[in-house]
């Protein structure tokens, strides 16, 4: 099975590469977002308990997660292409686990909006922040894990539509609120009650806690923690489940189910 999910995964990789607009678009966009923005917020960022972080910094870890977003989303698209163009029909006809399919794309999408996050992390001493090594991979946990739920939300959201145009509608309507309401562009200790409630439920808020709290707490102090404990099992939870869904998906084509 391993022959077959690095297949797949190096051929996302290799059409990632092979497309520099895409390479430049998907980073670039992000990393404009998070100067412009941040810098026009920075005078005007004023929250309680918040005193001398600038909003650059406080933004920080929404663009990482924007760039997760962007990234592993966007690479589930070829999805679509694949099955418009006959490769995803083979692969399916193909005496190959189903699980390897699933895993192939997952994994090949996760690396392509890994490699794009390292180029984002060298900016952490320029913000003036410091990591351990503890924490340092607690960070990676993070990612992983915010990455993995990322691109099987977009695996599940692909293998369903048949053109381009519907996945840019859902990304719209669907995932891109799932971003802003992470407390990524804004704390959520100050908000309305409602919106508090919504956020709380948003499973991407609590991949945020992961990618956050790592820059500003120990690795002990986080481990200890119930409010960190809690993100990473939601975050663990909301990853496994969509990996899951993904998996019944695919196999349902094994049953005679009618392709999207």
């Amino acid at each position: 099975m391993i022959r077959p999910i690095r297949a797949l995964a190096v051929r996302e990789l290799v059409r990632f590469f092979r497309q520099p607009h895409r390479v430049v678009g998907s980073l670039a966009q992000p990393l404009l977002f998070w100067l412009f923005l941040g810098s026009g917020f920075s005078a005007s960022f004023r929250p309680p308990g918040l005193s001398g972080m600038s909003y650059l910094e406080y933004f920080y870890p929404g663009i990482l997660l924007m760039l997760l977003l962007f990234s592993g989303i966007f690479s589930t698209i070829t999805i679509i292409e694949d099955r418009s163009q006959g490769l995803l029909q083979a692969v399916l006809v193909a005496p190959l686990p189903r699980i390897a399919i699933v895993l192939g794309k997952v994994m090949g999408s996760m690396s392509v909006a890994l490699i794009q996050v390292a180029l984002l992390l060298l900016a952490i001493p320029w913000l003036g922040l410091h990591l351990g090594v503890g924490e340092a991979l607690l960070l990676l946990f993070g990612l992983l894990l915010a990455t993995l739920g990322f691109t099987t939300l977009g695996f599940l959201i692909a293998w369903n539509l048949e053109s381009t145009a519907g996945f840019h509608a859902i990304m719209s309507v669907f995932l891109m609120p799932l971003w802003l309401l992470s407390g990524a562009l804004f704390p959520m200790d100050h908000t309305p009650a409602w919106l508090q409630a919504v956020m709380q439920i948003n499973p991407v808020t609590h991949a945020l806690h992961l990618i956050r709290l790592p820059f500003y707490q120990t690795s002990s102090d986080l481990l200890q923690s119930p409010d960190y404990q809690l993100s990473m099992a939601i975050t663990l939870l909301w990853a496994v489940f969509c990996l899951s869904a993904a998996l019944w998906q695919v196999r349902r084509i094994e049953q005679g189910a009618k392709m999207a």
